[in-house]
């Protein structure tokens, strides 16, 4: 008798305690679902035996070999071909999101980059030699906006802003125009006492020690070069500082008034400085240099009583960058 696995359960008793049933009894207790079983397996030997004719099935060979079965409980064992599996569904578009993704991206690099021109840095590039030899002519620069900015009482206590002191290098704007910004060394600070004599200055009775300081010029002038000279005046004098200046002499020197700050570049022979157009107001200085990022040899532009010493913003097209660029100035800290 062959019966299913899945059918009968395992039974844990050894092979020997089966007892064999007579033909006569297991024939008795054979189900009607197994009897079909067995012819089924007789025509199997059979098939082993004699080959099955051309064009005829296995269907039509098992019921001509068990005739004495009923037509209907043949046609319950017929063999049946597995019908074949459905085809995969094609699997779903897979929709990205690389537009807005991208979008979000490129709008948040916008943010920032706004975010680091408006508060904490911007670039320049230095057009004249007035700060000379510690600001040439083609170099770039990243001006720190944090360090000097000025965002009333409560943001001062809050941010690390620092005071302008002397000796240091500042970026402003320009007072007699606004839309322009300049670099400069502070010289004097409120209530100071500036005097020049013969090139040399001397703040508060006492000579500076400027190692920075450049004199390339052999000639002399009376107003750059013995400041202030209230009698004389140079014709890159700004008119409104000519009617001004000599409210703040006093004694020969000229004193730094509250809020303002006196201001000269390095290169004393070729700056316009506070000396030709006046004092620095404290909201008009924005910050100061922080490092040369790029440094490119050129020459310098044309000066001007309104236009020399303007810094211009970086983004123009360098021509011949690899022959010109001066590679040990590059990441260069200004100081």
């Amino acid at each position: 008798m062959t019966t299913h696995p899945s059918d009968t359960p395992l039974d844990p008793r050894p092979e020997s305690s089966y007892q064999q049933a007579s033909p006569e009894e297991a024939s008795a207790v054979q189900s009607p679902l197994e009897k079909p079983s067995n012819d089924l397996s007789a025509a199997a030997n059979a098939a082993d035996s004699e080959a099955i004719p051309a064009g005829q099935d296995i269907a039509t060979n098992d019921i001509a070999t068990n005739q004495d079965e009923p037509a209907a409980a043949a046609a319950d064992h017929k063999i049946v071909a597995p019908s074949p599996a459905p085809a995969p569904a094609a699997p779903a578009p897979y929709h990205t999101e690389a537009g807005p993704t991208g979008l979000k991206f490129v709008t948040s690099v916008l943010v920032i980059v706004v975010f680091l021109i408006t508060f904490v840095v911007q670039a320049f590039r230095v057009p004249s030699e007035s700060m000379e030899n510690t600001l040439l002519v083609g170099d770039f620069l990243l001006a720190d906006k944090v360090h000097f900015a000025h965002g009333g009482e409560f943001l001062d206590r809050l941010l690390p802003y620092t005071p302008v002191k002397h000796g240091d290098i500042v970026v402003f704007r320009y007072p007699v125009d606004p839309s322009q910004y300049f670099v400069k060394r502070v010289v004097g600070v409120p209530g100071d006492r500036i005097r020049l004599t013969n090139k040399t200055v001397l703040l508060n009775g006492k000579p500076l020690l400027e190692d920075y300081a450049v004199h390339n010029l052999m000639g002399f002038d009376a107003y750059r070069d013995d400041f202030p000279q209230p009698n004389r005046y140079s014709r890159d004098v700004d008119r409104r500082w000519r009617g001004n200046l000599p409210r703040f002499v006093n004694g020969g020197e000229l004193t730094v008034p509250a809020g303002q700050y006196f201001v000269m570049g390095d290169n004393r022979d070729r700056s316009l400085d506070s000396r030709y157009w006046g004092f620095v107001p404290r909201e008009s200085i924005m910050g100061r240099p922080l490092v040369i990022y790029l440094s490119v040899a050129g020459p310098p532009e044309p000066e001007g009583a309104t236009s020399n010493d303007k810094l211009l913003h970086s983004g123009q097209m360098l021509a011949h960058f690899f022959q010109l660029a001066r590679w040990d100035r590059i990441f260069r800290l200004v100081r």
